[in-house]
């Protein structure tokens, strides 16, 4: 039997191989990873690398093996068509006969687009007859804290979220419920809603920040189609623009708050501040 990790290499994949590896051994994980040059860190520590793509489906071809427990982390290509991508790993699972199969998918309340591709996914999942465990993740601290530089730079914090609220944890967080499922027992058929312990809006993001840096920062709120048109002027691609300027309208109408406590209890501690995720990204 082992502990498979698709999308290893990834920044919340890699979270979950190296917790793993503080509570089972390293030959007893799997990560699966398209490029073998970035996982090899992984290897030299005795993990067992598989190379395989979610756009080849013959590349997992017997990869698992029955008894496996597998660790599905929702793909980034939002154009590739992602519930297809996902039903390859769904269908090798499937044929070898895992014991439990995880995926990473959105809150239940989150109605954005971006929501769309992992509500097919679980379908697809549920559809198959495998154990499966749904690991609903929230947002994370590090959509926000990795982008500080233009917020300090600017000195305001340019949202279209209004006075929404959302209950964000970091990668690290979410990553211990994956480790916690994909090591315990009874998670079968379960969804857990996974959210931090504690809801936040954009104005008290900005508090914070203003407090730490000592630097006045405003949040600065605008409407959906005018904060798309910012994320496009910073670079990012009009399609991947519209879906995030669409998640600020959900955390506009509270979609993003979840307040299940399922990920505190998962990870058997509390999930970390936003003040102090502020702190680490600004210690750099």
């Amino acid at each position: 039997m082992s502990i498979v990790v698709t999308g290893a290499t990834g920044h919340l994949g890699r979270l979950v191989v190296e917790q793993l590896l503080e509570k089972v051994p390293a030959d007893q994980v799997t990560a699966v990873v398209r490029t073998p040059e970035k996982a090899a860190g992984l290897a030299a520590r005795g993990v067992r690398i598989a190379v395989a793509d979610y756009n080849a489906p013959e590349t997992f071809d017997g990869l698992f093996a029955a008894g496996d427990k597998v660790l599905l982390v929702s793909g980034n290509e939002f154009d590739k068509g992602r519930v297809q991508q996902h039903q390859v790993v769904i269908d090798a699972a499937g044929a070898a006969g895992v014991a439990l199969l995880a995926y990473t998918s959105a809150p239940g309340s989150l109605k954005a687009a971006l929501a769309d591709d992992h509500r097919g996914t679980e379908e697809a999942l549920l559809a198959s007859g495998l154990p499966y465990t749904l690991l609903r993740n929230g947002w994370y601290h590090e959509n926000y804290t990795e982008t500080l530089a233009p917020v300090l730079e600017h000195g305001a914090l340019v949202h279209a979220a209004g006075a929404g609220r959302l209950s964000s944890a970091t990668r690290a967080d979410y990553a211990a419920a994956a480790v916690a499922v994909l090591t315990g027992e009874g998670h079968e058929n379960r969804t857990y809603e996974l959210g931090g312990d504690e809801a936040w809006g954009f104005d008290e993001f900005a508090a914070e920040l203003s407090r730490q840096t000592g630097k006045e920062i405003a949040y600065r709120q605008v409407s959906v189609e005018e904060y798309r048109d910012v994320l496009v002027g910073a670079g990012l691609p009009g399609p991947l623009a519209g879906i995030l300027a669409d998640v600020d309208a959900s955390i506009e109408k509270g979609e993003l708050v979840v307040d299940s406590g399922d990920l505190s209890r998962l990870t058997g501690r509390p999930t970390t501040p936003l003040a102090e995720a502020i702190a680490t990204a600004l210690k750099g």
